[in-house]
């Protein structure tokens, strides 16, 4: 077993939707990015939405996310695990990441997405039910894990878009 930590957020002071994974995975950790695994749906997805894609340097696609108000985080700070799945994460060794310090430093987040049922299964057990922020909304959403085949790339990205489309502005018509 390795203990295992996960990075800091991307983040800013824009940020109004934070996306939750649970711990990053071995190739993830290997090459010191987020969702880094070659088959992960996460970087297409972001590229479909945001212009975030593979086809851009890791630093740009995470300044892109930014610049659409964007965080990127992991529930837990660390744990033990052997391998990348969330199953193997031995449940004893999990200390979660801070967010009571995030969201009081970034009180603009108002939308909290889970990437799959494991972020939303810890955070719910670990740092706290959503009620404690009524101000924020909480949805989970499909892994973006390639061990996630239960749902197509493309019913992945068509139930990303549907729930990260952003907000009409104020005063628009339509």
């Amino acid at each position: 077993m390795n203990v295992v930590h996960s990075f800091a957020p991307i983040v800013d002071r824009n940020a109004t939707t934070l996306i939750l994974g649970s711990m990053p995975g071995v190739a993830s950790l290997e090459a010191q990015q987020y969702y880094a695994h070659p088959r992960s749906a996460f970087w297409p997805i972001m590229g479909s939405l945001f212009g975030a894609g593979l086809d851009l340097p890791y630093d740009a696609r995470t300044a892109r996310l930014r610049s659409h108000g964007i965080a990127v985080w992991d529930v837990l700070k660390l744990c033990t695990r052997q391998g990348s799945l969330d199953s193997a994460i031995v449940e004893s060794s999990i200390v979660t990441n801070d967010f009571d310090g995030l969201f009081a430093e970034y009180a603009s987040i108002d939308r909290v997405f889970f990437n799959g049922a494991k972020a939303a299964e810890s955070y719910r057990r670990y740092v706290g039910k959503p009620e404690t922020l009524p101000h924020v909304s909480f949805t989970r959403l499909p892994s973006t894990s390639p061990a996630h085949a239960a749902l197509s790339g493309d019913a992945k990205i068509r139930a990303w878009s549907a729930a990260l489309r952003p907000a009409p502005a104020s005063g628009s018509a339509g």
